[in-house]
């Protein structure tokens, strides 16, 4: 699998404000707990993404919406090397999420998406056409209108990458045949092939592959490492050995690094190297954005 010379990734994806609470441990229900700190970051799945792909000197394009007041996040992608032209300041509320992480770096997540679903077909149509054939576009389920967007896509013959997170039964109706790149942690993937959360590696990927033939699947375990399989093509990188402190936007870390990598037409071990080292670095720090390194940083650790 490879990005055509030049090809342009498009991330239709949610930007959100993320409000971080540093707690003991998850709050359980009933239980009033208080937060030893709290911050305001920018999140949200699709922003990471395009964070990290840029961050690590990719070429992105960012089609989003945010509630005007939140034009900082905007310019934050913007600094990074996002281009942000087709992000709209919208009068309604910017998607936001309340983070809680405990002092196992585990976290909690409570989510609500506000302008990250007003997406119309007016918007779809309007984006794909700044696409060329050839380009690719990365989509992930915290914006609306999937099943339209991906028709879509695949009319105006771009490549298409999808990460199935959150993951949810609707997930399981979209053409997903459509997708070139899936991208899923253990619990996406077991969903897709309906097999158990605690199933082999080398099962799951048989499943995934079963269910979707033809589009070639990324999957992350976090502590076990990461394979890729295409067809009969299998490459499996192995995790670092580092200490977590919070592992919030590790996925989309890897996500970022790995499309970089494809777009300078790296081999697909290269790729998966170049991630999981970015994600191992990112997860040694606190928070989603601001955990994403720089690919100095990377470059550095892989050396």
């Amino acid at each position: 699998m490879t990005m055509l010379h030049n090809s342009m990734l498009h991330n239709l994806g949610s930007i959100n404000l993320d409000h971080f609470y540093r707690v003991p441990h998850l709050v359980h229900p009933g239980e009033t707990l208080a937060s030893r700190s709290y911050q305001v970051g920018l999140g949200g799945k699709g922003a990471n993404q395009s964070l990290a792909m840029a961050l690590a000197g990719g070429q992105v394009c960012h089609w989003g919406r945010l509630g005007r007041q939140d034009g900082w996040a905007r310019d934050r992608l913007a600094r990074a090397g996002v281009d942000v032209t087709y992000v709209e300041l919208v009068d309604e509320p910017s998607g936001h999420a309340i983070i809680q992480v405990d002092d196992h770096g585990e976290n909690a997540i409570i989510l609500c998406p506000g302008a990250n679903h007003g997406f119309t077909r007016h918007h779809r149509e309007a984006l794909c056409e700044t696409a060329k054939p050839g380009d690719w576009l990365l989509v992930q389920n915290e914006c609306n209108a999937l099943p339209e967007l991906l028709e879509c896509a695949r009319q105006q013959g771009l490549a298409i990458a999808f990460n199935p997170a959150p993951m949810s039964d609707t997930v399981l109706a979209l053409p997903l045949e459509a997708c070139q790149l899936l991208f899923v942690n253990r619990g996406e993937a077991a969903w897709l092939a309906g097999l158990p959360e605690t199933s082999d590696a080398r099962v799951l990927l048989e499943g995934l592959h079963e269910r979707l033939p033809n589009t070639a699947t990324v999957l992350t375990l976090g502590s076990e490492g990461a394979w890729y399989q295409s067809g009969s093509e299998r490459h499996f990188q192995p995790a670092l050995p580092v200490e977590p402190v919070d592992t919030t936007g590790a996925g989309d870390t890897f996500i970022g690094y790995f499309m970089a990598a494809l777009q300078e037409q790296r081999s697909l071990p290269q790729c998966l190297a170049f991630a999981a080292h970015a994600a191992a670095l990112g997860v040694q720090r606190p928070g989603a954005a601001d955990s994403i390194p720089s690919r100095d940083e990377v470059e550095r650790f892989l050396n």
